[in-house]
């Protein structure tokens, strides 16, 4: 753990001794933001939006992928993981959301305590986290939660839980008539490990107003996360984009994050994700291009200084694209993942057979090293291919 730190406070020393790619030398605004990003200034909002409009998008994706690199080198981190969703069942009616549906559809289902850990059983042996988050439901407190992360612990202590949205921890302390930090504590002596960062969406109260109305406010979104940090819970952070926001408001989200992160210091991971339209009741959605996912990569990793990893999040963006993330400035792939429902409910055909080999082969293909990390990025273990079968390299950062 202490190698890892060191590596990352000395990231900048690094950056300014790298070999500077010609489209960048070719740049000087580029140049201008290494200059200052070396020297430990910050990005600006206005000139977070000249880099996103910039036409020279590989240049762009170059400087992104030389910062990546001086923090990781090759590394492109991934792990071994499971999403179980406790429930789509929710109280809200969130206008971009395909997941949720109404207690009394009859698509709607809610995992007991004992159907969960059955869902985990058949990849016990090859997973170390769980990710589970779900809709509001209408009657649960956070004794089922507990419950739930008990039992999981009880009955397989290598797992890591990874679970419940800021939202969802709102709603379960309203519904036990209990506040959010106690709420938070229950939870973490009842097994939970750390928090997913979904339902960010965009951090600006006007959009929210019109994609999610009745979810937490931007303001709630990032308290609840330093609450959590507060009591040495790590979470990352998300931006789900292309939807009625413009560019200048992705941006005011990604500033939110900073700041949050100056204070509290437990975003772990950002995890920006596009919109997918199918099924869902946003018909005036802008819809985010390829290019889009790999400007806001891109534009994350130059602005996101105090956030050590970017995510190229492959089930919702898919292999294609998630491979030219991580040469553009992403340093991580998620998953296993073996199960996901909220992102192929709205249009995602990502494949879910993936195991370690497949996502090592994807990884490799980009001209990238794959490394298998734990949750909390303090266990490393790099996996070089051979033909049929994969070498494990203990490593360090």
């Amino acid at each position: 753990m202490d190698l890892l730190l060191k590596k990352k406070d000395n990231w900048r020393i690094r950056l300014k001794n790298m070999e500077i790619p010609i489209s960048i030398k070719n740049d000087s605004f580029l140049l201008h933001c290494l200059d200052k990003i070396i020297s430990g200034q910050r990005i600006n909002l206005s000139e977070g939006l000249k880099l996103y409009n910039t036409q020279s998008l590989p240049a762009l994706c170059a400087l992104a992928n030389l910062i990546k690199k001086s923090r990781f080198g090759d590394s492109i981190f991934f792990n071994d993981n499971l999403h179980v969703n406790t429930t789509n069942k929710c109280v809200l009616a969130c206008r971009f959301c395909a997941f949720r549906k109404g207690p009394r559809h009859s698509e709607a289902y809610e995992l007991s305590v004992e159907e969960f850990i059955h869902k985990i059983v058949p990849f016990a042996n090859n997973i170390d986290e769980i990710h589970s988050v779900g809709g509001l439901h209408p009657q649960w407190t956070v004794d089922h939660y507990s419950e739930l992360y008990s039992k999981i612990k009880d009955t397989f202590p290598h797992i890591h839980v990874k679970s419940l949205t800021a939202v969802e921890i709102k709603h379960i302390s309203t519904r036990s008539g209990i506040s959010v930090l106690e709420t938070l504590k229950i939870l973490k002596k009842s097994g939970l490990n750390s928090i997913p960062g979904g339902g960010a969406e965009i951090l600006v109260d006007s959009v929210r107003h019109r994609i999610c109305r009745g979810k937490e406010n931007s303001a709630e979104y990032l308290e609840i996360h330093g609450l959590a940090h507060s009591l040495g819970i790590p979470s990352n952070c998300t931006m789900l984009f292309g939807t009625v926001e413009t560019v200048e408001e992705r941006l005011i989200h990604l500033d939110k994050l900073r700041i949050q992160q100056d204070i509290s210091s437990g975003f772990q991971c950002f995890v920006p994700y596009p919109f997918l339209p199918d099924k869902t009741r946003l018909p005036e959605a802008q819809l985010a291009t390829t290019s889009e996912i790999v400007r806001i990569i891109a534009v994350s990793r130059l602005m996101l200084d105090n956030i050590p990893h970017i995510k190229a999040y492959r089930m919702n963006i898919g292999d294609h694209v998630a491979s030219l993330c991580i040469n553009s400035g992403a340093d991580d792939i998620d998953g296993t993942v073996g199960h996901e429902e909220i992102m192929h409910e709205a249009g995602s055909k990502t494949r879910l057979d993936y195991d370690k080999t497949q996502l090592s082969k994807l990884i490799i293909s980009s001209g990238q090293k794959p490394v298998k990390r734990n949750s909390i990025y303090t266990k490393f273990e790099e996996y070089t291919e051979i033909p049929k079968k994969i070498i494990k390299i203990p490593i360090t950062y």
